[in-house]
């Protein structure tokens, strides 16, 4: 088997969390909206028992904590089920960082067309929003400020507590995109001030399919979203759909996993980390994104001469790691990350990300990596 080094892209499922999955699908098959009989009542209390258990990972009330099918869903729904509300206000301003995920971008760009007014706050070289820039554009018509947890490409650390500090107690909501970051950043996101909050299961080693928008009530009130998909009163009506009970027993255990051992995750990525480093400066490279804010388990680095597409091919069946760029069958596109960082298109086009996890092995070795990148230096 290949060494796999895309973390951020999925993580393996917890074998722990593999066994609750299983138990669930073979005991405990009911309709957790079905509240007629046992079987439906069971399916029901294992949903609120992994409500809490997300609730206690994050420090909020396990009613804030709505289920989707991921981060993706969630950003959508807090964007778009907020937009209705803020058309309605006029209150169309809307501001991002220009490194965010496509899931927020996307939806943004739509929105545009719509009417609202979208602005992206650059970036600088570091991969690093400066959080007074972000303040300083805020206006009486800003409806919400969106913010990145952890960059997804270079794991650059982006300033959310400053500038939820700066947004409580204002009208302006604030969203934070955590898909990265939940799990891993235990301590910053239970002290971390914000309305709207998006989390999935797949990045914390739980399953694929499932994730959670944390919406914060403030006493009585809550963000104003409105459902952006119709057809049943699931999660206090904002998500309609029959639950998938094994899905969201697997991200609680997850969770639970996470809140016990994410001091342990912290000091075996650390570990991985160094080793890699160590064996990196066996050629030249250059790391992308400031390294002070970087999260433990990510690396982005360009091979300047070295193709990045070549590389992974040459090394897949040795190593499992992505680039810095998203490319599909029919159109190539550079990374919108590093673009909007200023970096050369050389730079960009040699960039690779390896992203890894506790299971992995502190001794691994990415010899394969190494020797490619020198042959093709040497050329």
């Amino acid at each position: 088997m290949p060494l796999y080094l895309d973390f951020n892209a999925t993580t393996p499922v917890d074998p722990r969390v593999l066994a609750e999955m299983v138990r669930v699908y073979e005991e405990e098959y009911g309709n957790a909206s079905s509240r007629t009989h046992r079987f439906g009542q069971r399916a029901g209390q294992l949903v609120e028992t992994a409500r809490g258990q997300i609730a206690g990972l994050l420090a909020v009330d396990k009613n804030e904590v709505i289920f989707t099918s991921g981060a993706t869903e969630s950003n959508n729904l807090a964007i778009l089920g907020l937009a209705k509300w803020g058309a309605r206000e006029n209150r169309r301003h809307i501001l991002a960082t220009s490194i965010e995920h496509k899931a927020v971008l996307e939806p943004l760009a739509y929105l545009q067309k719509c009417g609202f007014e979208i602005e992206l706050v650059p970036v600088p070289s570091s991969g690093r929003v400066d959080p007074e820039e972000v303040i300083r554009r805020v206006r009486p018509d800003t409806l919400l400020v969106t913010v990145m947890h952890a960059n997804n490409e270079t794991g650059v650390i982006q300033p959310v507590h400053e500038i939820g500090k700066a947004l409580a107690g204002t009208d302006v909501y604030f969203h934070v995109d955590a898909a990265q970051t939940a799990g891993k950043l235990v301590a910053e996101l239970q002290d971390l001030q914000y309305d709207l909050l998006s989390v999935s299961s797949h990045k914390m080693y739980g399953p694929q399919g499932i994730g959670a928008l944390i919406v914060r009530r403030k006493g009585y009130r809550r963000p104003p979203l409105q459902p952006i998909m119709y057809g049943g009163g699931q999660e206090g009506g904002l998500r309609p759909g029959t639950l998938p009970v094994a899905l969201i027993a697997g991200f609680g255990k997850a969770a639970t996993i996470a809140r016990a051992e994410h001091k342990q995750w912290l000091s075996k990525c650390m570990a991985i980390k160094r080793s890699i480093l160590d064996q990196l400066n066996a050629v030249e490279y250059q790391l992308n994104g400031d390294p002070a804010y970087q999260m433990a388990n990510c690396l982005n680095v360009s091979f300047l001469g070295v193709d990045s597409e070549a590389l992974m091919l040459a090394i897949q069946d040795e190593i499992a790691i992505s680039n810095g760029s998203a490319c599909t069958s029919a159109d190539y596109k550079p990374s919108h990350v590093l673009v909007a960082m200023g970096l050369s298109q050389e730079r960009i086009e040699s960039a690779v990300r390896l992203s890894w996890g506790p299971a992995v092995d502190p001794s691994l070795t990415i010899q394969p990596l190494i020797s490619f990148v020198k042959n093709a230096m040497w050329k």
